[in-house]
């Protein structure tokens, strides 16, 4: 019988004895080349050595970020052959299209106060976080007025009621948002054991991330990588995190979240991070009083955010009682140490103590100067931090920018020097145990330090300019030192000391040697300085993000221009930016509210509204703002709310508009309230004097 060819397969000779060993070595050769090229084909390649157009080996970290003790990121999202770009595409599609859809609601709504609002926004180039923004706002305030809006809010409040009952269903956006579809986190922390407010991770890490990049290292009294090694480990015990430290923190970091959870009511601004800032007064109420690291950090924490909310006057309060605890724990001091000293801690606890220090000094003389107040820290008695990069670049979480350099080590090099030079200023002209100097000494001081801040700026490095585009925090250290100089020469100059110079005899108070700088035009350059800084900061960042310190600043610069500049042109192009930043800015913060409603009351008095009503360049929302013969309602007319404050009591009366003193006092007030500590201390040392 015959067989199929396909019954037997053919047997191949083996290796002959001879040249068995030579086969061998070469499919262990072929094997290793084979190897060896799939090493050499790598898919993709980390963000640092994509912008340096260098060769990266692949794996994380790459062999260059090593080289260069660099952070290492690769983001597979950049990479349009994978299926999560394809994915991020189709997220962004949908919230554009969800966008233009609600936008569509709020144009139908009946209220057309709604409607002129949203046009008004869309004409001012708002982001579209800014409109995302309003439009939730505008969703939720309307309830059954726009189509479907009273299920909206019913979701939204059933999603909050889940997340505060510690519901285990995963965390997500309930309203599309381009800035929560990324899908990594630069920082990854749990909630648990931290805190009680919720069980979600996820949602902890966002409000964490948005913490370190827009709030630190403006405010660098934590040292970021010990704080989040030790909050990933989770250990109740350790002495680098605590409950307390992270509840408020995470309520500080609310005030840079759009989302829903960082609300307690919604849509409310005055209750953002309020169940967090509960949980940590909470926590330190009834933890018994400690002289501890993470409890000094949680002072400044609270500090922060009380001087945001304006609540019950608690922000001098948590900034005198952590300068007492960094006193107590010898941080700082008004002893004029020998020099800085080393402690026998733990590298990470070390770390934690200069940072901290330095830190708490940092916001000392930042608080202080900005309201025309001696600082209360004399010296630092630990050494600055290690001149080390925590990161080569700064992550612009939760936006789609690319990664840029962060500057880390130069900025805070010149901001601690900066901070020396407000020291000194503060305490020369500030204080009030000093007999009142002479208008010629005052001359002499003022110039000398317009000298020292000067030579700070001219030392700036070249990095920090507008054309490197540096990171945020940058170009509010720059707006910082303009404030600097402002209120160097605005505070109790010759025309305050004398009374009006029109009519006024000289006196042998007058200064006999007048100072070779005009005090207008100076005060004038930086505040304008100010004005192109913070066009940079929104061209660059936006402002849905900006640090609270930008308020101060833009409204110091809106007060010269005002008030200071001897004719105001409501048409001048440095003070219509200014205040289109400063109405998106205020928005989000309660003490923003109060002090923007005061200024625009403040521009109305200057009776310039028919400048604005023959304009054809300024848009109908400045016109509505500051033209002072116009009845139609506004969302700002709501910004009065809470201002009763400073006629409810004999301290914070209502001064004149014209002297910075005065305005600072108003801000003063609403944010920290009167520093009653401070005199204290003053008084203390004049008695002992």
């Amino acid at each position: 019988m015959s067989e199929s060819p396909t019954q037997h397969r053919q047997l191949v000779p083996g290796p002959s004895p001879l040249n068995e060993r030579s086969s061998r070595e070469s499919f262990t050769e072929e094997r290793r080349g084979s190897l060896d090229s799939t090493k050499k084909r790598v898919s993709m390649a980390c963000t640092a050595c994509k912008k340096s157009k260098r060769k990266c080996s692949g794996t994380r970290p790459c062999d260059n970020c090593r080289a260069f003790d660099r952070e290492c990121i690769f983001d597979e999202t950049l990479d349009q052959r994978r299926r999560v770009a394809a994915r991020r595409t189709a997220d962004e599609l949908n919230y554009h299209r969800d966008l233009f859809n609600d936008l569509l609601r709020v144009l139908r709504a009946e209220d057309r106060s709604h409607t002129a609002k949203m046009l008004d926004i869309i004409r001012r180039d708002a982001t579209n976080e800014e409109l995302r923004t309003n439009i939730d706002q505008i969703l939720v305030i309307t309830g059954g007025k726009v189509e479907e809006s009273e299920q909206t809010v019913r979701k939204l409040e059933d999603i909050r009621s889940s997340l505060t009952e510690g519901a285990t269903q995963s965390w997500r956006p309930q309203v599309m948002d381009i800035h929560y579809l990324c899908d990594e986190l630069p920082f990854r922390v749990p909630a648990q054991p931290w805190t009680n407010v919720t069980t979600n991770s996820d949602l902890v890490s966002h409000l964490v991330s948005l913490y370190f990049t827009w709030d630190y290292p403006s405010h660098s009294f934590l040292d970021r990588d010990v704080f989040l090694r030790h909050m990933v480990l989770g250990d109740l015990n350790s002495e680098l995190c605590s409950p307390f430290l992270v509840n408020a923190l995470l309520s500080n970091a609310c005030h840079f979240s759009n989302y829903l959870e960082a609300y307690t009511k919604p849509g409310e601004i005055a209750t953002k991070g309020d169940d967090f800032l509960a949980e940590a007064e909470r926590l330190r109420d009834e933890e018994p009083a400690k002289i501890t690291l993470t409890h000094l950090q949680g002072l400044l924490l609270l500090y922060e955010k009380y001087s945001l909310s304006g609540k019950n006057d608690l922000g001098y309060k948590m900034l005198h009682e952590a300068i007492w605890t960094g006193q107590n724990m010898e941080l700082v001091g008004n002893r004029r140490p020998e020099f800085p000293t080393d402690s026998n801690f733990s590298g990470d606890m070390e770390a934690s103590l200069r940072q901290t220090a330095w830190g708490l000094f940092h916001i000392d003389t930042v608080v202080h100067t900005d309201f025309l107040r001696a600082s209360l820290i004399m010296y630092v008695y630990k050494r600055r931090p290690d001149k080390r990069e925590e990161t080569a670049f700064w992550w612009p979480y939760p936006t789609h920018q690319s990664l840029q350099k962060s500057y880390l080590v130069e900025y805070l090099d010149m901001s601690y020097d900066l901070c020396l030079i407000a020291r000194d200023m503060s305490q020369s002209l500030f204080r009030i145990d000093r007999r009142r100097p002479s208008a010629d000494e005052q001359v002499r001081v003022k110039d000398y330090f317009y000298e020292r801040l000067r030579t700070w700026g001219d030392a700036l490095p070249t990095t920090f300019t507008i054309e490197h585009e540096p990171p945020p925090y940058v170009l509010l250290l720059k707006m910082r030192y303009h404030t600097l100089v402002i209120n160097l020469f605005l505070y109790h100059d010759e025309d305050e000391i004398l009374g009006s110079t029109t009519g006024v005899m000289k006196t042998p108070e007058s200064p006999t040697t007048p100072s070779p700088y005009n005090k207008r035009n100076i005060t004038q350059s930086a505040a304008r300085a100010i004005a192109v800084l913070t066009r940079q900061y929104r061209r660059e960042f936006g402002l849905a993000y900006a640090h609270h310190f930008a308020i101060y600043a833009v409204n110091l610069a809106l007060f010269v221009l005002v008030e200071q500049c001897g004719t105001f042109d409501i048409l001048d192009s440095d003070f219509l930016s200014l205040a289109s930043a400063y109405s998106s800015m205020a928005s989000r913060s309660h003490i923003g509210r109060n002090m923007f409603h005061l200024f625009r009351q403040n521009v109305r008095a200057k009776c310039q509204g028919s400048r604005l009503r023959h304009s054809n360049t300024v848009i109908e929302e400045v016109k509505t703002l500051f033209d002072e013969e116009c009845t139609s309602p506004s969302v700002f007319d709501e910004f009065s709310d809470g201002l009763e404050k400073l006629d409810a009591d004999e301290r914070y009366r209502v001064l004149g508009a014209h002297r910075l003193s005065d305005m600072l006092d108003r801000y003063e007030t609403l944010s920290l309230g009167k520093d009653e500590i401070a005199l204290g201390r003053c008084f203390e040392r004049l008695a002992a004097g």
